[in-house]
C-alpha cells in the first residue's frame, strides 16, 4: 500500500487519548451537511488509527506531536474529520489527567465512559481557543459548516442551555473560550490565544497573505504550549509543484524528518528535531492512466477505507473528464506527487525503476560516481553494480535546509567533511571490486588527484587519457550523452537500471531540471540559488556511465549477482 507514516518514536496506539476521542465523537457528533447529514459517525480503521496517533502520549502524559498532517484524495472526508477534532478540542476531555486505576468514569451530557486499568484519563482544555483557518476563496469552509451544524442541531446543541452561543462567524463556548473561523486579516490581529488550529486544504495556501497567516498562527501556538499543549492539524490533497504552497512546504519538512530518521538508523547524527510531526500521506501509483485495470487498483490504493463511500467508476469518470489534465487527475484523485514541467525524470517513471535498499555483497564488481561541493550545497559518492546496473548510496552529505546554530543561537557555517568522503572511497575499494570511478573535480581536485594516484592503476576503465578518475561534468556533449543513457535506462520498459529507494538519492534525482544547451540537454537546479540539491543525481549518472564504459571497453564480467525478492511497494 503506497502510504508514508512519519511519527514520534514514542507514539503508540495503546498509550493514547485517541480511544476516548473516538468514543466521544461517535457518541456525541453527527455527520455535517451532505448526503449523510445527521447520521451518527462510525470511524473506519484508517481514521481511527489517525486519531489514535494524533492523541498519542509520551510516558509522562504529554502529547507526542505538536502538529499533524493528513494527506488524502478528494472525497475522503478530510474536512469532516477536522471538524470532529475541532469539537473534541473545544468541548471534550482532550488532555491528559492521569492514569486510570480502573473503573473511573467520564460523564458528559448523560453519556458515560469507563476507563480501563492503565488507560490515560482525559480533561478539557481550560478556555480553549480553536481557530479554523479559511482561504480567501472560502471564508468558512466545510470544517466550520460541520461544527456549526452539530452545535445547532446535534446532541451538542444541548450546551446552549449552559450559555453556548453559535453564530456564522464565531462560537462562544459554554465554559469559556471560542471556536473561530478566520481569514487572513483576522489572524494577524489576534494576540495568540490558540490551543488548536485547523489548516484545511493547505495546498490552496499559495498567496503571500495566506502564507503570512499560516506563519503568524503557528508562531502563536507556543504561547500556551506549556499548559494547554497546543497543536495544529493540516489537511490537504496533493499540491501543485512549484507553487510553494504550505502543503508543499510541509511535505518538504516531513521529508527532512524522514531522512533524518534514516540517518540516525545509519548511525549518523540527526540534523533536526524529529519527534514533533505526525505525517500521514496515502496515494495511488499508476504509470499509465490509460490502463484501466492498473488505474482501478491505484484508485483503491489511494482511497483506502474511504472507498466505502466512493465509487471506483465515479472517480475514473472524473479522471477521464477531458477538462481534467493528467497532472490534476494524479493530484486530486490519486493524491500522487507529480513532476514539474521541466523535470528530468517523471516521478512515476522513476518509481518503476526503484528497488528496496539492501546491502551490496562484498567483492561485487561495481563502479563509482562522485560529485559535489564543499559549502552551501551537497556532495555524493554513489555506486553502481556492473551485473545489474543497480545504483546505490555510499555516502551523501548536504547542507541542512534548516540552518545550524550554536548554543548562543548564532548560525554555524556548514561544510562537507572531506576526510569522511576520503574514508568512504577507501572503504568502497576495500569492500568491493571497483572497476571504474568517474569523479567531477571542481572543489575536490586535491582529493581527486590523490584518488587517481592511489587507485587509478587498478581501474579497468579510465575516465580519459590524462586521468583514470577525473571526469568533468561541465563538458556539455559527453554530459548530455551520459544523462541520456541513464534517462533512457530509467524510462524504457525494459528497466535497464535499478535504483535503490534511498530517500535522499531519489530526491536529488527528482530535483533535477532539464537545461537546453547547443551541444545537448544537461541537468541543473531549478535556479542557481535553489536549495534543492542534485549532486547525488550527477554522481549516479557518472557511476552509470563508468559502468557503461566498462561493459563497452572491458571484459564481460562473470556474474556475481545474488538473487533476491524485489518488493515494489
Amino acid at each position: 500500500m503506497p502510504r508514508e507514516l512519519v511519527k514520534s518514536d514514542l507514539a503508540n496506539r495503546t498509550r493514547t487519548l485517541g480511544w476516548l476521542a473516538v468514543w466521544w465523537i461517535e457518541t456525541l457528533v453527527l455527520h455535517g451537511p451532505g448526503d449523510v447529514q445527521g447520521e451518527p459517525i462510525i470511524h473506519t480503521d484508517e481514521y481511527t488509527g489517525f486519531i489514535l496517533d494524533c492523541y498519542a502520549l509520551k510516558p509522562n502524559g504529554r502529547r507526542c506531536h505538536e502538529s499533524a498532517f493528513l494527506s488524502r484524495p478528494k472525497g475522503t472526508n478530510k474536512s469532516g474529520l477536522a471538524g470532529e477534532l475541532v469539537l473534541f478540542e473545544a468541548l471534550g476531555p482532550c488532555r491528559f489527567a492521569g492514569w486510570a486505576k480502573g473503573g473511573e468514569t467520564y460523564e458528559f451530557l448523560g453519556h458515560t465512559y469507563t476507563y480501563k486499568k492503565g488507560e490515560p484519563m482525559g480533561r478539557a482544555v481550560k478556555t480553549p481557543y480553536v481557530r479554523i483557518m479559511a482561504t480567501e476563496e472560502d471564508q468558512t469552509g466545510n470544517v466550520y459548516g460541520m461544527v456549526k451544524y452539530n452545535l445547532e442541531e446535534g446532541v451538542l446543541s444541548q450546551l446552549r442551555a449552559y450559555g453556548m452561543m453559535v453564530g456564522n462567524t464565531k462560537v462562544s463556548l459554554p465554559f469559556g473560550g471560542e471556536i473561530l473561523p478566520s481569514t487572513t486579516g483576522a489572524s494577524s490581529k489576534d494576540g495568540g490565544k490558540e490551543t488548536f488550529v485547523v489548516f484545511d486544504e493547505s495546498h490552496l495556501y499559495t498567496t503571500s497573505s495566506l502564507k503570512s497567516m499560516y506563519a503568524t498562527v503557528t508562531r502563536n501556538l507556543p504561547k500556551r504550549a506549556m499548559i494547554a499543549e497546543t497543536w495544529s492539524l493540516e489537511t490537504t490533497t496533493m499540491y501543485s509543484p512549484g507553487q510553494e504552497s504550505i502543503a508543499e512546504q510541509t511535505f518538504q519538512f516531513a521529508r527532512m524528518v524522514a531522512e533524518s530518521k534514516e540517518a540516525v538508523a545509519r548511525g549518523e547524527k540527526a540534523t533536526m528535531k524529529l519527534d514533533t510531526l505526525l505525517y500521514d500521506h496515502r496515494w495511488g501509483e499508476c504509470e499509465d492512466l490509460g490502463d484501466d485495470e492498473a488505474l482501478m487498483a491505484a484508485i483503491i490504493e489511494a482511497y483506502g477505507d474511504a472507498m466505502e463511500w466512493n465509487s471506483v467508476d465515479g472517480v475514473m469518470g472524473k479522471i477521464f473528464d477531458p477538462r481534467t489534465t493528467e497532472s490534476e487527475s494524479r493530484r486530486y484523485y490519486l493524491n500522487d506527487i507529480v513532476s514539474e514541467q521541466n523535470s528530468w525524470v517523471e516521478i512515476h517513471q522513476l518509481r518503476s525503476a526503484c528497488v528496496p535498499v539492501w546491502a551490496i555483497p562484498d567483492k561485487m564488481m561495481i563502479t563509482l560516481g562522485f560529485d559535489g561541493a564543499m559549502t552551501d550545497d551537497s556532495t555524493a559518492l554513489i555506486g553502481c553494480t556492473v551485473d545489474t546496473g543497480e545504483i546505490f548510496r555510499i555516502k551523501i552529505a548536504e547542507k541542512p535546509d534548516i540552518p545550524l546554530k550554536d548554543k548562543e543561537g548564532n548560525e554555524v557555517k556548514w561544510e562537507v567533511d572531506p576526510v569522511a568522503f576520503d574514508a568512504a572511497v577507501a572503504m568502497a575499494f576495500k569492500k568491493w571490486k571497483v572497476v571504474g570511478f568517474f569523479a567531477d573535480p571542481p572543489f575536490w581536485q586535491t582529493y581527486v588527484d590523490a584518488w587517481d594516484t592511489k587507485y587509478g592503476e587498478q581501474l579497468l576503465v579510465k575516465a580519459g587519457q590524462a586521468s583514470a578518475i577525473r571526469w568533468w561534468t561541465k563538458r556539455d556533449t559527453p554530459m548530455s550523452l551520459a544523462l541520456e543513457r541513464l534517462h533512457d535506462a530509467i524510462c524504457n520498459e525494459t528497466k535497464e537500471v535499478r535504483i535503490q529507494s534511498d530517500k535522499t538519492l531519489l530526491r536529488h534525482i527528482i530535483n533535477a531540471r532539464v537545461w537546453e544547451r547547443p551541444a545537448g540537454n544537461v541537468i541543473g537546479k531549478e535556479s542557481k540559488k535553489s536549495p534543492k540539491k542534485i549532486d547525488a543525481c550527477m554522481a549516479a549518472t557518472l557511476a552509470y556511465e563508468a559502468r557503461a564504459a566498462y561493459l563497452h571497453h572491458g571484459d564481460k564480467p562473470k556474474s556475481t549477482f545474488v538473487p533476491r525478492r524485489v518488493d515494489k511497494r
